[in-house]
C-alpha cells in the first residue's frame, strides 16, 4: 500500500510540475538616464575674517 501511495504522489508530482519558459524580448532594453548634477557652493565672509585674511595671505 505504502509502495502504491509513493508512485501516485510521484506521478501527481509530474503532472503538477509545470514548464517555464524565458524567452528574450523582441526589442533590447532601454535604459535612459537623464540626469542633471549641479554643485554651487556659496560662502559668506565675515567682515573681520576677510581683512585677517587679507592681511595674511599665507594663512592657509
Amino acid at each position: 500500500m505504502r509502495r502504491m501511495i509513493l508512485i501516485g504522489a510521484s506521478c501527481a508530482t509530474g503532472l503538477l510540475g509545470g514548464c517555464v519558459n524565458v524567452t528574450a524580448p523582441d526589442k533590447p532594453i532601454e535604459i535612459n538616464l537623464n540626469i542633471n548634477i549641479t554643485q554651487q557652493v556659496v560662502y559668506k565672509l565675515d567682515g573681520q575674517a576677510k581683512a585677517l585674511i587679507d592681511e595674511n595671505p599665507g594663512i592657509f
